[in-house]
């Protein structure tokens, strides 16, 4: 199912962290999957010092996050922004295709980085504190963040193989076991208050 790189990348993910003062970030998520990742950069000069990355999601999303960090780091800001989704799944030696949605995440987090740098270095106003934005899955299904199955296009409120009930999380969006007291995926309280 996964390659050798994709399962390499997940067990041993490269550049996760933050950068405390970082000079550009980028948040991205999917509410339908719940994948969520977060990219923070240091710039010098014209390239990529430094990439971290945080990412709540499958294996498929950690192995896409760290790829795309080992892929932009060291790279001028042009080359960074030309990393495409497509790129990414390749230098992975390919993703299953419900998993495609996460080489678009990945990508599109270090562009918004990109993105947040050059509009703070231009005294433009920053996205990054409006949050995460919604990432559509562009025809693609999405799976179960506990057992890694793709969920049904018409009922994405239970997973059919592991039976586990999903609720959204009011926090991040994503979906999350129904009942459980914090989300799978960005760790806020599920439950409601009594």
């Amino acid at each position: 199912m996964y390659s050798d790189k994709v399962m390499d990348h997940f067990a041993n993910p490269r550049n996760v962290g933050v950068i405390p003062d970082a000079d550009g970030t980028g948040q991205v998520g999917n509410p339908v999957c719940g994948d969520m990742m977060t990219f923070t950069i240091k710039v010098d000069g014209d390239r990529l010092a430094d990439v971290k990355f945080q990412t709540f999601g499958c294996g498929a999303a950690i192995a896409v996050s760290s790829m795309v960090s080992e892929m932009a780091k060291g790279k001028t800001l042009a080359e960074a922004k030309a990393i495409t989704n497509d790129l990414v799944a390749e230098e992975l030696g390919g993703l299953p295709k419900n998993k495609m949605h996460c080489s678009n995440l990945g990508a599109d987090a270090l562009h918004e980085a990109i993105k947040d740098f050059e509009d703070k270095r231009a005294g433009r106003a920053t996205r990054a504190a409006a949050g995460a934005s919604a990432h559509e899955h562009e025809g693609e299904s999405c799976a179960c963040p506990y057992c890694d199955t793709a969920l049904e296009e018409e009922d994405k409120t239970v997973c059919r193989a592991c039976r586990i009930e999903f609720e959204e999380c009011p926090a991040c969006g994503g979906i999350t076991k129904k009942g459980d007291a914090k989300c799978i995926h960005c760790g806020a309280p599920t439950a409601k208050p009594a």
